[in-house]
């Protein structure tokens, strides 16, 4: 259920501009309203892209997060790409990764 909460927290602060303006206030308030593990509730903290995308955040949910922490796309891609060679294949949610990190998927 915690991949559902922290995708829950991303849509909202997306959306929803008094969760916006939480966030900008009091980050670890408004986080208490989401049922997160300490490790997600890190990842949203310290804006690590990379450690969302490994714990299952949905790219387009995160591709809105990352300008709201002032990075640019380029680096937002390269974000999760770094995540993945920092904290392994993606855990969980629609990015899972079913191989190893040195296969190739669909020959590339």
């Amino acid at each position: 259920m915690s991949l559902y909460s922290m995708q829950k927290f991303l849509y909202h602060l997306n959306r929803e501009p008094q969760v916006l303006e939480r966030f900008r206030n009091d980050k670890e308030a408004l986080l208490k309203d989401y049922d997160l593990t300490d490790e997600e509730r890190t990842a949203i903290l310290e804006g690590d892209i990379g450690k969302l995308y490994v714990l299952g955040c949905n790219g387009q949910l995160l591709m809105h997060f990352a300008p709201l922490l002032g990075v640019p796309w380029a680096d937002y891609i390269e974000a999760m790409r770094e995540g993945v060679r920092k904290y392994g294949p993606v855990r969980a949610g629609v990015y899972t990764m079913t191989t190893t990190m040195d296969e190739k998927v669909a020959g590339v």
